[in-house]
């Protein structure tokens, strides 16, 4: 069954110390605010293989705002850009550039999710909503969360058309084939100095998460730099969310240069998951999309630390994609360069062969990579 399918659902717990009192059934769609939606649309179908969805605009009777919204399997994008002169849209982009305005959450309840989690002290960003066309009714309610991002609860079960009430299909001529995206494993969050716990406490205390896993400068150093993380999970797992704070360094680490550049705490990555990384991301170098690289000597004893796996070392190294296990198994991964001209926000693409972690034992190769990239944009 999908994860999007409009039926209520009782899913197994898999983080038995969320509270999970809302619960959340999966990402609904990640919205993006961009300084012109129709071209990054393009990028995106282009380059990523996503395929045209649902569109809302002047000819919607949409007059401030423009947004396309893009489907990868389960991934839902939606790329939206103002229409007139100043407003909230525009004051992002100008602030942060192009970046992830909203993680809509797909809830049973929206109303519910949205007086649970403003009663444990979540900032309201929208109250409960009902929007409607002739196929049905969306409930939308929305709260506050880190820098300027939001989470929107999305309640969908009484809506049956494209995406929600205001869209309509889009079906351009232009359409190119997918490039295996599956869904989103995860989605990680930068924050500032010492601010790491109390987003934490936040997803604990007003959404019921608990705590996955932690990583501290000991884990997550290199000669330079150093970062702090924590994974916050809900309760069936479906929805994880590393929160990365600054730890002290010799140099400036990633998550300074990102806030930085954006200007406050933000989405530093959207990590989509695979079946077969070796093929998605062979197809993702032919159209355009820059990896970052480790050197050849990671691979020298890669196999000796992670032990055996179904897939041939070559082009895992020809594709410079990283290898982890841990006690469930193994996982693949690799990252992007930042995707826009900002180094901001990045992609991470990872394949899962059981292991629940987050590859921890490729940070030190990952993160000397990122440095490298820093020190020919001179952030380092």
């Amino acid at each position: 069954m999908s994860i999007l399918d409009n039926t209520s659902l009782q899913l197994p717990k898999e983080n038995p110390d969320a509270e999970d009192f809302l619960p959340l059934l999966g990402t609904d769609y990640v919205e993006l605010y961009v300084g012109n939606a129709k071209q990054a649309a393009h990028y995106y179908i282009s380059a990523w293989g996503f395929q045209p969805l649902a569109y809302s605009g002047l000819e919607t009777g949409q007059k401030n705002k423009v947004s396309y919204v893009l489907q990868q399997d389960k991934i839902k994008l939606v790329l939206t850009s103002p229409l007139k002169s100043g407003g909230e849209i525009n004051n992002h982009i100008n602030t942060h550039g192009d970046g992830v305005k909203a993680i809509a959450l797909w809830v049973d309840d929206a109303t519910k999710s949205y007086n649970e989690t403003t009663r444990r002290g979540a900032k309201s960003y929208l109250k409960p909503q009902i929007v409607t066309d002739e196929n049905g009714k969306a409930i939308l309610s929305g709260i506050h969360t880190y820098g300027e991002t939001i989470h929107i609860f999305v309640e969908r079960r009484n809506y049956k058309g494209v995406f929600l009430p205001g869209f309509v299909p889009w079906n351009p001529y232009y359409k190119v084939t997918d490039v295996g995206l599956k869904y989103i494993d995860h989605m990680v969050g930068n924050v500032g100095w010492n601010e790491m716990d109390k987003w934490c406490k936040f997803y604990e205390e007003v959404m019921g998460f608990a705590q996955l896993i932690s990583f501290d400068d000991n884990d997550i150093s290199t000669e330079y730099t150093a970062l702090m993380s924590k994974v916050m999970s809900n309760g069936n797992g479906r929805i994880k969310f590393p929160i990365n704070e600054p730890a002290d360094g010799r140099k400036k680490s990633q998550i300074e240069e990102y806030i930085e550049f954006y200007n406050g705490a933000g989405v530093q990555h959207m990590a989509m998951a695979t079946d077969n990384i070796i093929e998605t991301v062979g197809a993702l170098r032919d159209r355009g999309v820059e990896f970052l690289t480790v050197l050849p000597s990671y691979y020298e004893n890669v196999l000796d630390r992670v032990g055996e796996i179904d897939e041939d070392l070559a082009p895992l190294k020809d594709l410079s994609i990283l290898i982890d296990r841990d006690d469930e198994g193994y996982l693949l991964q690799i990252f992007t360069k930042p995707i826009l001209d900002r180094p901001t926000m990045f992609i991470e693409i990872i394949q899962r062969k059981g292991a629940k972690s987050f590859g921890k034992g490729n940070f030190k190769a990952l993160f000397e990579a990122i440095e490298r990239e820093q020190e020919l944009r001179g952030t380092l």
